[in-house]
């Protein structure tokens, strides 16, 4: 038990204290992703996704596949989750399309048996859009990951 809130506070620390380029932007969206299994490699791990991006003003979800790259303290394994992050980008309108690209930022994951994580992301067009931990990320596993995420939508 000691270990899992060292580890939860060790993750919140790192997700608070980052730095994130488009934070005073507008809130434009939702993007929900579903993540598939991994297993943490030590120093890494990579994980595939299936997201859905819902805009703030309504019309049409936008619909991505992609993939997070985690380099970093990874030991374990997840057998997947959903991750949700509110999307903040220098404007409110986003043209269709404009989620793709890489993002790049901090990263922390801990689980013993139900767990919790997240990730505090900026990239997208001209690395303007940020991705901001809207809720708790929600997994299964035993795992520990603390360090840097890159994720690409496609």
């Amino acid at each position: 038990m000691k270990l899992r809130f060292f580890s939860l506070a060790a993750a919140l620390v790192i997700l608070a204290g980052s730095p994130v380029a488009a934070q005073n932007g507008t809130k434009v969206g939702l993007l929900s992703c579903n993540m598939s299994p991994s297993v943490g490699l030590i120093i890494g791990s990579h994980q595939h996704l299936h997201c859905r991006f819902t805009p703030d003003q309504g019309g049409a979800p936008e619909f991505y596949s992609g993939s997070i790259t985690r380099v970093g303290l990874d030991i374990g394994f997840r057998a997947g989750g959903v991750m949700n992050w509110g999307v903040f980008a220098p404007t409110s309108g986003l043209w269709h399309g404009a989620l793709r690209g890489h993002y790049v930022g901090a990263s922390g994951d801990v689980s013993l048996g139900l767990g919790a994580g997240g990730k505090l992301l900026v990239g997208g067009s001209h690395r303007t859009i940020s991705l901001q931990p809207f809720a708790v990320q929600g997994q299964v596993g035993v795992n520990l990951a603390l360090g840097v995420a890159g994720l690409t939508l496609r």
